[in-house]
């Protein structure tokens, strides 16, 4: 079975970068995808996510205040997303959790297979306990490392942006992200994703420095594999 979480590219690059992953492009009477889940409404999450979805012929979920959205409309084989809730699909089980963004709602996945857990946390505006208990428990852990906040005060965005993406409502900075691996880490954990960071706001140095020195704290160092997700490239294949 294959799954896609969010589609914010425009549709060539995804159908590009879907192939590049291993995901050919869909021939007569067979699907190569079988499920898409958005976790918002931003274009850099949903741009492509109903043209993908209806050319790989897949099931795309999503909140039901979504389904009219102009990148989720061109797919008709749409399912309602229960916000705070889980569904099944086949042998996968997928629960979320709203997060606080300003795109409502936005929420984190967590992805159960055999018992082994994949968890997706991106577009987040602070630490939630209710949040991390939600969604504890991850052997991979995808987790947003948006900003070094020194980086973002002193950079170029105006004042308006900066405002938005260190409030409450924005995203997470790299402390903040450090203090969520905390609260979401355990013994299953086994590799850490650096994700959505900022090209103008964090360097991936800087992050992977922040991960590091919290999992030192976990006691989780020598144990956890911490890995950047490019913006412009293909990762590599991960187990869970």
């Amino acid at each position: 079975m294959r799954v896609l979480v969010d589609a914010g590219l425009t549709g060539a690059e995804m159908q590009s970068r879907l192939e590049g992953a291993g995901v050919p492009v869909p021939v007569v009477a067979r699907a190569t995808l079988d499920h898409v889940f958005v976790t918002h409404g931003h274009l850099d999450h949903a741009r492509s996510a109903g043209m993908i979805a209806r050319k790989h012929r897949a099931r795309l979920h999503c909140a039901e205040s979504l389904m009219t959205n102009a990148s989720i409309r061109r797919c008709t084989n749409l399912s309602t997303l229960p916000v705070d809730g889980t569904v099944e699909c086949g042998e996968l089980r997928v629960s979320n959790v709203s997060l606080p963004h300003d795109a409502h709602p936005t929420v984190a996945f967590r992805i159960e297979h055999g018992g082994r857990v994949a968890v997706v946390l991106t577009d987040m505006g602070r630490p939630d306990e209710r949040v991390a208990r939600a969604l504890r428990g991850a052997h991979v852990l995808v987790l947003e490392f948006n900003h070094d906040l020194g980086m973002l005060q002193s950079g170029p965005y105006p004042p308006p942006l900066k405002k938005r993406v260190a409030g409450d409502a924005g995203h997470l900075s790299n402390d903040q992200a450090a203090r969520m691996l905390e609260r979401l880490a355990s013994e299953n954990l086994h590799t850490l994703v650096l994700a959505h960071l900022s090209e103008t706001n964090n360097t991936p140095e800087i992050a992977r420095d922040a991960a590091s020195a919290q999992l030192d704290r976990l006691g989780l160092r020598s144990k956890v594999r911490v890995v950047i997700a490019e913006q412009h490239a293909i990762g590599e294949n991960l187990e869970v």
